[in-house]
């Protein structure tokens, strides 16, 4: 197999199209088509679905998961004796959407302004999303709260976050277990670490079960907070960072609920490419 293969192959797997892929490759559709072929005449099996949507198929994700491996090796490798000083290439980052929100613009840019060479590309989703696109390969490094759930992972102290109770009224104290077992929450889907915190909220008010309602941004959230729909939970800094935005009002959790801390979470140092490492550098190093 041809390493230009396997990227052409990579490419119309994130793209969902031959089209787009061979536009991002700056090459002919006929030739990503070609080379597509050539891999499944060679392999014996069919990589992709082509009826309507593009899609890999159960053969095709076999195969990808050895094509990024292949392909991050190789491109480690040639990065090795490039200018270290001025490394290059792309850095594929996760991270919750809370922490993309406040935590991550100043970095970013920093990291932008001294590695200019770098093509950064972020993601967002749940700490449980993002843990998995980490173990899959499909990001570099990822920002996820709690706990770092595989011992596999390397990982550092990144962010401390203090967690606030957010509602559309003024607040000096938490409310009572009724007013808590009537009131929605607001908050992501299953797998984000701070819905976690709600239910032993929750729980330490003795309240079994709750009503939570799904959302997909925090602007969502907190838009529907405002309206008086209910509660959330979020970090102090997300939500003092948007009361210009929304009539929102917050009040303290205790210790041990309200403390969270954010890691920063990636595999295992040989495989680091020069990008990351910096990035690594750069997060371990902290604020100035």
């Amino acid at each position: 197999m041809q390493l230009h293969s396997l990227r052409l192959f990579v490419a119309v797997a994130d793209n969902s199209s031959f089209s787009a892929a061979a536009k991002q490759m700056h090459t002919v559709q006929s030739n990503v088509t070609a080379h597509i072929k050539k891999l499944e005449t060679e392999l014996g099996v069919t990589l992709f679905e082509r009826h309507g949507h593009i899609h890999l198929t159960p053969a095709g994700h076999t195969l990808m998961t050895h094509a990024r491996q292949t392909l991050a090796a190789h491109d480690n490798a040639r990065a090795a004796f490039q200018d270290a000083a001025a490394p290059r290439g792309v850095l594929r980052i996760g991270s919750m959407e809370s922490t993309a929100a406040v935590r991550l613009p100043e970095l970013l840019s920093t990291y932008h302004q001294q590695y200019p060479l770098i093509d950064l590309r972020l993601e967002t989703g749940t700490t449980t999303d993002i843990v998995a696109r980490l173990l899959d390969g499909t990001i570099d490094c990822a920002f996820i709260a709690g706990s770092v759930p595989h011992s596999s992972l390397y990982s550092i102290e990144a962010f401390h976050e203090s967690l606030v109770l957010v509602c559309d009224e003024p607040i000096d104290a938490m409310p009572g277990s009724d007013r808590l077992l009537e009131t929605p929450f607001l908050a992501f889907k299953q797998g984000c670490h701070y819905r976690h915190r709600i239910e032993r909220l929750l729980a330490h008010q003795g309240i079994a079960g709750g009503r939570i309602f799904e959302f997909g941004s925090i602007d969502g959230i907190l838009g529907c907070v405002a309206a008086g729909m209910g509660y959330a939970l979020l970090p102090k800094a997300v939500v003092e960072a948007q009361q210009s935005r929304f009539a929102i009002h917050h009040v303290d959790l205790p210790d041990d609920i309200g403390h969270v801390t954010t890691w920063f979470a990636t595999t295992a140092v040989a495989g680091w490419s020069p990008a990351l490492v910096a990035f690594e550098r750069m997060v371990q190093a902290g604020p100035d």
